[in-house]
């Protein structure tokens, strides 16, 4: 079982990579199963639409993930409802449109679990992250109520997700940190067997500041004349992780980092 995990999607750029991309490299990589964090897919570079997320089911995604710009393009609060296939952070205040975890069944029978969890330091509110992971933990099992669990972290900074790493570790395949668009080297197996990265990094144009036109955001960072922050739009390239898993287990035997086309492309 092989599972691709990519990082946030960022306006046209980096969803028309994906849209032109995924169906091939899910065969080169011979990839069984694709989750997409796709949090800043729309056009101005914050929320996702409707359209977005049925376009990227069409070219192979199984599971879109998102986090603190969820609700950014309105029309997806009722979209959410009906499709249990886009996830929103679990710890996001309840009562809130869709939910935060579910159970995937790809075409092998296997089970995989999806978590959206969003962290608590520098980022919009909302419930402690590390008690309802505590509740989670004590309600799921891996192994008994799915095959395979992938957590999607997002969060702000490097020890919470270094800590959320760790509090899964054993308990989850995947744990990979999402939101801060800048993929970490850091990707490895945890001492109890959990796949891990820091930050899976961004589908979008490198030439960029995270992804927003670098001219435009240097002139913000110096107080010169500028707009609201708005995506670069050259070439992209897909950011994430591969994880190989063990379908005995539950965890996983392997990961690298991935990375294809664009300005970040391996040389």
């Amino acid at each position: 079982m092989r599972i691709l995990f990519l990082g946030d999607v960022v306006g046209n750029s980096g969803c028309s990579k994906i849209l032109n991309n995924l169906l091939s490299q899910k065969d080169l990589n011979k990839i069984d199963f694709v989750i997409v964090n796709g949090e800043n897919a729309a056009e101005a570079g914050v929320g996702l639409t409707k359209e977005i997320c049925e376009d990227f089911f069409k070219c192979g995604v199984d599971v879109i993930t998102t986090g603190n710009h969820v609700w950014d393009q309105k029309d997806i609060m009722k979209f959410i409802d009906n499709e249990n296939r886009l996830l929103r952070p679990k710890n996001l205040f309840e009562p809130a449109p869709g939910k935060g975890f579910e159970v995937f069944q790809n075409e092998k029978n296997v089970k995989i679990g999806v978590l959206n969890l969003m962290g608590n330091v520098f980022m919009k509110k909302c419930d402690d992250v590390f008690e309802i992971s505590e509740k989670f933990l004590k309600e799921h099992k891996l192994k008994e109520d799915y095959d395979f669990l992938v957590v999607d972290f997002h969060g702000e900074i490097t020890s919470e997700k270094n800590a959320i790493g760790y509090f899964f570790d054993g308990k989850a395949t995947l744990v990979v940190g999402t939101h801060t668009h800048i993929p970490t080297n850091d990707a490895r197996i945890l001492k109890n067997g959990t796949a891990y990265q820091t930050d899976a990094g961004m589908c979008g144009d490198y030439d960029s500041v995270i992804g927003m036109n670098k001219d435009n955001s240097l002139n913000r960072f110096m107080k010169k004349e500028s707009t609201k922050h708005f995506p670069a739009t050259g070439d992209a390239t897909l950011s994430g992780v591969i994880v190989d898993c063990d379908i005995k287990t539950g965890l996983a035997n392997k990961i690298e980092s991935y990375v294809f086309g664009g300005q970040l492309k391996n040389t």
